[in-house]
């Protein structure tokens, strides 16, 4: 559902209580744009050249499980492997920008739809993955639907190496250079849902899946 036009009202009342016009102007986009060219960055820490072995290592940290394969057409056995090894179903949903992975070769049952009531294992891939912290950088859209990474117990993400960025900063100027205006949701998930209201206790799964499984495509 788009929702750009409700989005676009809200903002034009809050700029009419404000005494401005219901629009941006040029100039005010270009003060805008000149303030986010020239920001300077805060402190951060030096990355190394392998951005790829450096977000596996962080993704790891925060309980997201890793695995390397070399081509697209290599992820499908590697999800089921994932799956049969876990002892959870072969049956999934995912976004439907993966339906020309063979999934039915690889043993999978997968529906190209949203997650309902029952459904375990979602597969997605994501628009990039920050390094610095092993984050994937999920965008909503018609065909990259956010609850398919949200509602299921068991999230399997496909990540390309050349999506891999160094960190938040590279995620948001991607996702301006490429996208423009931003998506309804944009999500950034490191490792699975977590916790810890309860006496300070960490329990996964608390507000999404209990299990992130990343499956980084070397040569994607």
């Amino acid at each position: 559902m788009d929702t750009s036009i409700a989005r676009r009202n809200i903002l034009a009342r809050i700029r009419a209580a404000q005494g401005r016009e219901p629009e941006p102007a040029a100039s005010e986009r270009e003060a805008v744009a000149d303030y986010l060219a020239r920001h300077p960055a805060g402190p951060r820490p030096e990355m190394p050249a392998d951005l790829t072995g450096r977000f596996v290592e962080e993704a790891q940290k925060m309980a997201t499980t890793v695995d390397t394969v070399e081509t697209l057409s290599d992820v499908p056995a590697a999800a089921h492997r994932y799956l049969t090894q876990q002892a959870l179903p072969t049956q999934a949903i995912a976004w439907q920008t993966l339906q020309d992975l063979q999934w039915a070769e690889a043993g999978l049952t997968v529906e190209f739809r949203k997650p309902e009531d029952g459904d375990v294992v979602g597969l997605t891939g994501c628009f990039c993955a920050t390094a610095e912290t092993g984050t994937l950088v999920l965008l909503s859209g018609p065909q990259t639907y956010a609850s398919a990474g949200l509602l299921p117990e068991t999230h399997i993400a496909i990540v390309p190496a050349s999506r891999i960025v160094a960190g938040h900063e590279e995620a948001f100027n991607l996702i301006r250079s490429e996208c423009g205006e931003f998506p309804r949701a944009v999500n950034f998930v490191s490792g699975p849902s977590r916790t810890g209201d309860i006496e300070q206790t960490i329990v996964l799964g608390a507000h999404g899946p209990y299990r992130v499984h990343a499956i980084v495509v070397r040569g994607a």
